[in-house]
């Protein structure tokens, strides 16, 4: 029998820790999947009950490093993790800050007397008459840097010890010999002072500096993936008007059951999912389709929890529950495609697991050969030392971040927000761009597009005539007609009638004449017998095909005064963006849960490749799935609560940052404009990045294939030549400025 079940993992840092417990839980015979989810430290694994239990799975995952616990419900309020306290990330910014104090103090008594116009430093500290104390102080200034980036040296090496070796390994196993090098000549000044020149304090501190710069921006990524999550929760009433034996009765939520007969009031939220009873109104579902107009509903018609009850009271029957909810099932989707990593593996966490045994390994076989040809314990410890400082990952472990970092500060300036390193990794390697519609191409809200008249007014005046009518009215429709006039302070509205789903009637007056005006539907104007002639019918299909809504205005004894055509209108920066997409040589997919008629004729407007309508989340992240499976790399761009479950699910989730929070907090790039061309952008920006980032690693592994064989002493038997580790510290120094100079190159580049 195969089963399902969760389980809550503590002590992961970075995504090689998720690999890590992947790597070792899959190995169970009898384990069919097992995927771990970082943002939310769980991992969901498949298993046959014949042949694996929960005590093995557990003591795998814990001999592996880390702590596991078997979640025994499923439950999405009270599983997901508690948002981190306030002094918490307080705490670790304040840690981030005193570690850069602390090495810029250190790099300032270090590297200032090394300048061609020397730093002042007290006398008491010379490193040429009082290099003891010079000494000293480097040793003063760098204890609270590994006091503070403990955590790395702890993960590194346990990591090690567990056979799992990631960067953290990298770094602290570079970091301890730098340190502990340092330490020994320290020992040794007071004796032979010319070895001042071999302290390497701020090579073992500079890149722990760095790193933990990385993971604490990672660890604000994390948590706002989670908040994406919890807003999403958020869009559900805690409570609902329960309506029993003829009572109305406030209950919470959670507790209502299948058949249960709600009362939603207009403004409100519809709490769960069910079917009206009575009533009718206009509900706001754009947290499911995306569509910026308000859909019609009467009695019998579907209503989906957290969706907004816009101008009816409502009796709502429910239908579904808990699990089964059309919200519950979206949070289930993103929950789920958050576990889901990209294909690109960070490459030095790759490397760190051949690299760093093998560099001891060398050492090692160093020192052995030397003892075997009769050296002295002081040579062989001389060359072991060499090989460990000049192996120091330094440069590899510096080639990543800072490329990252000056990547993604570059995108700041440009109003391109990135999450993580992996985001600006991934977004390079584009091929697929899926656009949303509703809020990202368009602007997201409806606006007047065309106005025909067929009576003897002008255009001026049918507006007016509408603008005023609509104007005490709340619907989005009625709000793009009002707002298409500057001033309707001339008429004003002396009686007004709703007709659900139809449009509205109002009489307006001023002081020389009243009108009674309709403005709604084609169905509006049948139940009014407002005659409509064959050329009108015609010209509003033919808006209708181009995705536009149609308002009809009549005058009471006037019949027909005309039409006015609405639409969501495209912003100006999309068909420049689309071009661009192109350039970068991207295929581009338009997908809606708008109609197919709007979708077509804004699609052919912009120029994309693919046009797909009427979609529901679910369906969105699916088509987004569908495309990875065939090979594709895909970026998805939403603004909308809809599209979050598809930006997660794509490679690469960018977010209009003048969308909904939720789609801002679920993307993994924040574009801070509402410019789609800054996408492309942040493609362009990826790809520099990562470019950088292979030149570093190719100069890192470069000085490292050069120096280990220098260090070992591949060249003493023939020119008696031996790389000291003073040399070895000033070529490990000058791969690391190499690295860092390569990657500030970045700041030149534009985008």
């Amino acid at each position: 029998m195969i089963k399902k079940e969760a389980y809550v993992i503590t002590g992961m840092s970075c995504a090689a820790c998720s690999s890590a417990v992947e790597r070792v839980t899959r190995k169970i015979e009898g384990v069919q999947q097992s995927d771990v989810n970082l943002a939310t430290g769980k991992m969901t694994i498949s298993y046959d009950t014949e042949k694996v239990t929960p005590e093995q799975i557990i003591a795998k995952v814990t001999k592996a490093g880390f702590g596991c616990q078997q979640v025994q419900q499923h439950n999405f309020k009270k599983n997901m993790p508690s948002s981190e306290k306030k002094d918490t990330k307080d705490k670790d910014l304040i840690k981030l800050v005193a570690t850069w104090i602390f090495t810029f103090f250190l790099m300032y008594v270090s590297m200032g007397s090394m300048l061609p116009k020397p730093l002042p430093l007290p006398e008491l500290f010379d490193m040429h008459t009082h290099s003891v104390n010079f000494a000293l102080l480097q040793l003063l200034f760098s204890i609270p840097i590994l006091c503070l980036g403990r955590n790395i040296f702890i993960n590194g090496f346990s990591a090690l010890l567990h056979k799992n070796p990631n960067m953290n390994s990298l770094v602290a196993i570079g970091s301890s010999c730098s340190f502990c090098y340092s330490l020994a000549i320290t020992f040794l000044l007071s004796d032979t002072p010319t070895l001042v020149h071999s302290l390497y304090y701020e090579s073992a501190t500079m890149v722990l500096t760095f790193v933990m710069t990385g993971k604490y921006m990672e660890a604000r990524s994390t948590k706002k993936t989670k908040s994406a999550i919890t807003s999403l929760m958020a869009l559900a009433p805690e409570t609902a008007l329960l309506i029993k034996n003829s009572q109305v009765k406030e209950v919470p939520a959670n507790q209502l059951v299948v058949d249960d007969v709600i009362l939603v009031k207009p403004g409100t939220r519809i709490p769960i999912d069910g079917i009206i009873t009575e009533g009718s109104t206009s509900v706001d579902e754009s947290m499911l389709t995306g569509e910026s107009l308000p859909i019609e509903k009467e009695i019998g018609s579907f209503v989906t929890g957290g969706s907004m009850n816009l101008n009816g009271a409502i009796y709502v029957k429910v239908t579904r529950t808990g699990n089964e909810t059309t919200l519950a099932k979206i949070i289930a989707f993103m929950e789920a495609a958050q576990g889901k990593k990209a294909p690109i593996a960070k490459i030095a966490d790759k490397i760190s697991g051949i690299f760093v045994p093998l560099v001891l390994v060398i050492a090692i076989i160093s020192g052995i050969v030397w003892i075997i040809l009769g050296k002295e314990i002081a040579f062989i410890l001389q060359v072991i030392t060499s090989v460990l400082v000049i192996a120091c990952p330094c440069a590899l472990g510096l080639a990543t971040p800072t490329a990252i970092m000056v990547g993604t500060g570059l995108g700041a300036t440009k109003g391109i927000l990135i999450r993580s390193g992996e985001a600006l990794e991934v977004a390079g390697n584009t091929d697929t761009v899926v656009l949303d519609k509703t809020g990202t191409v368009t602007k997201g809200h409806p606006s007047v597009t065309d106005v025909i008249t067929y009576a003897n007014i002008t255009k001026e005046q049918l507006l007016l005539y509408g603008a005023t009518a609509e104007s005490v009215c709340n619907h989005p429709l009625s709000k793009a007609i009002t707002d298409s006039v500057t001033d309707i302070s001339e008429f004003k509205v002396v009686n007004f009638t709703n007709n659900p789903g139809l449009g509205i009637e109002a009489t307006i007056s001023n002081d020389k004449t009243t009108l009674e005006i309709y403005a709604g539907n084609l169905q509006l104007m049948k139940k009014i017998a407002i005659p409509i002639n064959q050329s009108c019918l015609i010209q509003a299909e033919k808006l209708a095909s181009m995705g536009k809504t149609i308002v009809y205005i009549a005058q009471k004894g006037e019949g027909l005064l005309g039409i006015i055509a609405i639409a969501d209108t495209i912003r100006d920066t999309s068909i420049e963006a689309i071009k661009m997409f192109k350039a970068l040589g991207l295929k581009v997919h338009l997908l809606t849960g708008d109609n197919k008629k709007a979708a077509e004729y804004i699609g052919q407007q912009i120029g994309v490749d693919n046009v797909i309508a009427e979609v529901l989340p679910q369906e969105k992240a699916n088509m987004i799935e569908q495309l990875q499976n065939q090979g594709h790399q895909v970026m998805m761009v939403g603004d909308g609560i809809n599209d979050a479950p598809s930006l997660v699910q794509a490679n690469t989730g960018i977010a209009i940052g003048g969308g909904s929070d939720i789609a801002v907090e679920a993307g993994s790039i924040i574009l801070m404009r509402d410019d789609l061309q800054d996408a492309a952008r942040a493609i362009k920006l990826s790809r520099l990045t990562m470019k950088t980032i292979k030149q570093n690693l190719f100069w890192a592994f470069l000085y490292n294939s050069i120096g280990i064989p220098l260090a070992c002493g591949i060249l003493y038997p023939f020119t008696g030549l031996l790389l000291t580790p003073m040399l070895a510290s000033f070529a490990m120094s000058l791969s690391s400025v190499c690295v860092v100079t390569n990657a500030l190159r970045l700041r030149t580049k534009k985008i």
